[in-house]
């Protein structure tokens, strides 16, 4: 008996933490995800531990195109270690305010939701860990700050535990930059 209350006063204390993207629907500037990436961008971030510790860094360069209605993403990846990582994202508009998103690494489809300054972007990556890959879960919340910047906070989870934290600064190149 104590421990099927114990399992409920858990799932009710988790669930008091969630936060929907609906929250943001009056946030200013707002976030417009083909208009942000009309540009090429970069971006800064790093990857921590649970326990805070600063474990990977990296630069990201970002070039985008139209092809219809799907917008993509070329992502380019230089690491603090000296690897690289390329990554394209292809993401489709999947009715008002919501897309769909499918890369090489990503297992299944990315499922996004924008309201007013942020975006929620939940999906699952094949991740490759010393040697191994992992089957990671990933929720990130990106916010507007201004027409050039975006910020991005991501929680990496291994089977419903965090195994970590994203922080990653995106910022749009001045017209005609290449």
């Amino acid at each position: 008996m104590y421990k099927v209350l114990l399992l409920i006063g858990c799932l009710l204390l988790g669930s008091c933490g969630n936060v929907g993207v609906e929250r943001y629907a009056g946030e200013h500037p707002r976030l417009n995800l083909v208009e942000f990436f009309s540009r090429p961008v970069q971006a800064w971030g790093m990857f921590q531990k649970r326990s805070g510790e600063v474990v990977k860094r990296f630069h990201v360069r970002i070039d985008s195109r139209r092809e219809g209605e799907r917008l993509i993403l070329d992502e380019h990846f230089l690491y603090s270690d000296g690897t690289r990582q390329q990554r394209t994202w292809t993401l489709t508009p999947d009715g008002p305010s919501r897309w769909r998103g499918t890369a090489g690494d990503v297992i299944g489809e990315a499922i996004g939701e924008v309201a007013g300054n942020t975006l929620r972007w939940r999906y699952r990556l094949d991740l490759p860990v010393d040697g191994r890959n992992w089957e990671v879960d990933l929720d990130d919340w990106m916010y507007l700050m201004d027409d050039d910047t975006l910020l991005n906070r991501s929680s990496m989870s291994k089977l419903g535990v965090e195994i970590g934290q994203i922080t990653l600064f995106f910022r749009r190149l001045p017209e005609g930059t290449p």
